[in-house]
């Protein structure tokens, strides 16, 4: 990964020796971490309400020029009955959108400011990634895309 990553809301994703887990507390400071803006909230929400969506976890993805997201599932946490809701700002990026198994064939989504994709159901555990971001400037974000990408994680 070589995206900057940080979290909000009830836990956050974070990685130690063991491995990626979520937990309660920011490891930096040893504070819990900071509460969800409830206008996120309300965004990913009404982006899912019809997929059942309650979340608890925003994780936030900040991409530069030349930074990408291999493909991976999301299968750590607890509920994958829930679904995934990933809000898009900044600058434009290639979505890379597979099958349950890694090798699976990819669409390419080009997501711009403001799209917001939501996947649950069979769909959940679909591999996923974001191409290499390619150079641009957004009006409010300069060089920068930033990812909400929201979950149950608990």
């Amino acid at each position: 990964m070589s995206v900057a990553m940080t979290n909000c809301g009830a836990v956050g994703w974070v990685t130690d020796r063991s491995g990626y887990f979520y937990s309660p507390t920011d490891p930096a400071r040893g504070r819990p971490w900071p509460p969800m803006p409830v206008a996120f909230a309300l965004l990913a929400m009404r982006a899912a309400e019809r997929a059942g969506y309650r979340g608890d976890a925003c994780l936030i993805n900040r991409y530069d020029p030349g930074s990408k997201l291999s493909l991976h599932q999301d299968r750590d946490e607890r509920d994958l009955a829930a679904p995934i809701v990933s809000v898009s700002l900044g600058l434009p990026a290639t979505f890379l959108f597979g099958g349950p198994i890694r090798k699976d064939p990819q669409q390419r989504l080009w997501l711009v400011h403001g799209d917001v994709v939501v996947w649950g159901g069979l769909a959940r555990l679909a591999y996923h990634g974001v191409a290499p971001l390619k150079e641009g400037h957004h009006l409010r974000l300069g060089r920068h895309r930033v990812n909400l990408t929201f979950r149950k994680a608990l």
